[in-house]
């Protein structure tokens, strides 16, 4: 039971094995980082990275550079594996392949490249340079209630913005009606800023999978009547697939970045069937400051930097399905 950081990095139980071409690096899953009773699925890809980076430690490239993840099977809170093999090492970019394996079945299958992380080129003052599309200060931002089933809620906080939550009213100017001729609409949006609160957290590129992972989605922004009877505290969204970019380095912590908090903004259009399937877009930036703290000045949105973008396919299940996702993983019961 750890703080994010080392839930990922102290994971490992020594120098990886060497079978052939592949190398299996062991752990054991924290029993805090979960939704329900499973492990977050950004947090079990974050143990997949953790293992690749440290399988590129000692070459040229070093940086993850993207991410294409297949959750064949939900993770449990059990010992894990990940087997890394080099699918091609080229002059500016390796690609590697990683599963995380638990009870010798695949359960994460990943596709990653590394290379060298830079500057973004595209960059303000550039009229074309995105900027952060969070529109309170950390500073004088209002701390938000986690409501989901989140095990880790007391080693984080969170402060959604408001602004962005009126986006998604049914009186906005963003909502339209059968009649109007715009094109396009119906996108719902949410962002906040997200801290880790557990000593010597600091946002690494491991645990940005977990961030891109951490937020509100598409059926839980709908208004009551729009959900079909969903109840977001009642459903469970677990991840199918997920594509991570990561479009810069992690700023060192200074008057201008925060060490811990990040800025999440996402959006979601498609909603449907089977099963709840739906898309959402994901922006992980970094923050000017911790929740409550700083100053804000004038400018501050220029300074800070998108780290990563994130795609991914989702379902909507009932909690009963996490429950019995975890009772099917329980090792069988000893005989008396």
């Amino acid at each position: 039971m750890a703080p994010l950081g080392k839930a990922i990095s102290d994971g490992y139980d020594g120098p990886p094995d060497v079978d052939s071409d592949t190398k299996v690096y062991r752990g054991d899953v924290d029993p805090e980082w979960t939704v329900g009773h499973v492990p977050n699925g950004g947090y079990a890809l974050a143990l997949v990275l953790e293992a690749g980076i440290q399988h590129q430690s000692s070459t040229a490239h070093r940086d993850p550079i993207h991410v294409t993840a297949h959750f064949l099977q939900a993770t449990s809170i059990a010992p894990f594996q990940v087997r890394v093999r080099t699918l091609k090492h080229g002059r500016g970019f390796t690609n590697i392949l990683a599963d995380l394996v638990q009870q010798d079945r695949t359960r994460i299958a990943t596709h990653i490249i590394f290379g060298t992380l830079e500057p973004p080129r595209l960059a303000p003052p550039s009229r074309y340079a995105r900027r952060v599309p969070l529109y309170v200060h950390p500073s004088v931002a209002v701390e938000t209630r986690m409501a989901r089933p989140w095990g880790f809620k007391h080693h984080a906080k969170w402060a959604g913005d408001p602004h962005l939550r009126a986006h998604n009213l049914p009186d906005s100017p963003a909502r339209r009606d059968v009649s109007s001729t715009t094109v396009g609409g119906g996108t719902l949006a949410w962002g906040a800023w997200f801290e880790l609160v557990g000593p010597g957290e600091r946002v690494t590129p491991a645990s940005i999978a977990f961030f891109a992972d951490t937020f509100l989605n598409m059926p839980s922004l709908l208004p009551r009547d729009e959900r079909g009877g969903l109840v977001p505290d009642q459903t469970w969204f677990p991840t199918i697939t997920l594509t991570i970019s990561f479009q810069a380095p992690i700023p060192p912590p200074s008057a201008r970045h925060s060490a811990r908090t990040v800025g999440l903004y996402s959006t979601g259009t498609f909603w449907g069937q089977p099963q709840g399937r739906h898309d959402a877009y994901v922006e992980v930036w970094t923050a000017p400051s911790d929740l409550g703290q700083g100053i804000e000045k004038d400018g501050w949105r220029e300074n800070q930097v998108c780290l990563a973008t994130a795609t991914q396919m989702a379902l909507a299940l009932p909690m009963e399905v996490n429950a019995g996702r975890a009772k099917y993983d329980a090792p069988p019961k000893a005989k008396l």
